[in-house]
């Protein structure tokens, strides 16, 4: 069934139930045992141990709603040493003085940055017994590990914690620091193969949602996300599939998706292609609008490395710029 709808950008429904073979669509179940494979037992939410607690509450009450295992790294970010102060060129004292006066400030430039690690590490204690003590009282299996050191070396850390999770999350306090939230996605989406969900600012999550809007190109990044979405998927009520240009995009004698349609409807997915011309626009404009448009809880895409990724979440480097993308729940991965 085809239809046309009144929406900005004019869009094209495709009834996946009558191209998908007849013992394939039993409907959208809820999960069971045997999704198990699909299912997310081990979570991981990354914080700054400066920040609030709201990403961590969200993590939290996400792996409550789905009895995952919570893995929070608190990051502490140590301050970088003063450059030595070199004596002038110009100084009346002998060389042995200079030489002492040298070693008297390097020395007390040492006590210093001594001083600073030890307040930064029982600052950074404190916070690991305050998340500890949060994530008690939510009665949650959880463990709180922290790293401190450059921020240079923040994507590895977190690339060695998500290896061993089956999802990484970042909420919006991460976000607010594009330079950190890079490193955290990078080590967890970019180079651990884990998928990532972002929650942006004044959005709801939930690994329940409603209506999922999923992002489709046909490339091997859609086709992974879609993949590990499966659990979420399979939970959902209303599963959209959008692909922009379809036509231009058409192959063969068979609609545009039936595969996918197909392929969903084998795990008990129950979705509706939707084929939206660009008109000119930007992919990410047009995807933002009919997320709005459908009034999706959250949307599924693959990610196409660094570059493409800052532009996608941050519009350079100032900020998730709502613009971009609809402001809703993003599960990713490459």
């Amino acid at each position: 069934m085809i239809s046309t709808s009144a929406l900005p950008f004019p869009t094209t429904v495709l009834d996946v139930t009558s191209l998908a073979p007849s013992n394939a669509l039993t409907g959208a179940r809820h999960y069971t045992e045997r999704d198990s494979y699909m299912a997310f037992k081990s979570v991981l939410s990354v914080m700054r141990a400066d920040q609030a607690d709201q990403d961590v509450k969200t993590a939290a009450t996400l792996c409550a709603e789905i009895g995952a295992h919570l893995s929070v790294l608190i990051i502490g970010l140590a301050t970088r040493p003063p450059m030595p102060i070199t004596p002038g060129i110009g100084a009346v004292s002998g060389p042995w003085h200079e030489g002492r006066a040298s070693e008297l400030r390097m020395l007390d430039r040492r006590c210093r940055e001594i001083d600073g690690l030890t307040t930064d590490m029982v600052r950074l204690e404190r916070r690991v017994g305050e998340i500890e003590t949060l994530l008690g009282t939510m009665r949650l299996s959880c463990e709180v590990d922290f790293y401190y050191g450059d921020q240079g070396n923040v994507g590895a850390v977190v690339r060695q914690r998500a290896l061993y999770s089956d999802l990484t999350i970042i909420g919006p306090l991460i976000l607010g620091a594009p330079d950190l939230a890079l490193s955290v996605i990078d080590g967890s989406l970019g180079e651990s193969g884990k998928p990532l969900l972002v929650v942006p600012k004044g959005t709801k999550a939930t690994l329940s949602p409603r209506r999922v809007l999923v992002g489709w190109d046909r490339r091997v990044e859609s086709s992974r996300a879609v993949r590990e979405a499966l659990g979420l998927l399979s939970r959902s009520k209303d599963v959209r599939i959008m692909l922009s240009d379809c036509r231009a995009s058409y192959n063969g004698n068979r609609e545009p998706a039936v595969d996918l349609a197909d392929y969903l409807a084998r795990h008990g997915v129950r979705g509706v292609v939707d084929c939206v011309p660009s008109v000119g626009a930007a992919v990410t404009t047009v995807l933002a609008q009919h997320a709005l448009d459908v009034s999706a809880d959250m949307l599924v895409m693959g990610a196409y490395g660094h570059r493409a990724l800052r532009q996608r979440i941050f519009g350079g480097a100032t900020g998730w710029i709502p613009e971009k993308l609809p402001i809703i729940p993003m599960f990713l991965a490459r």
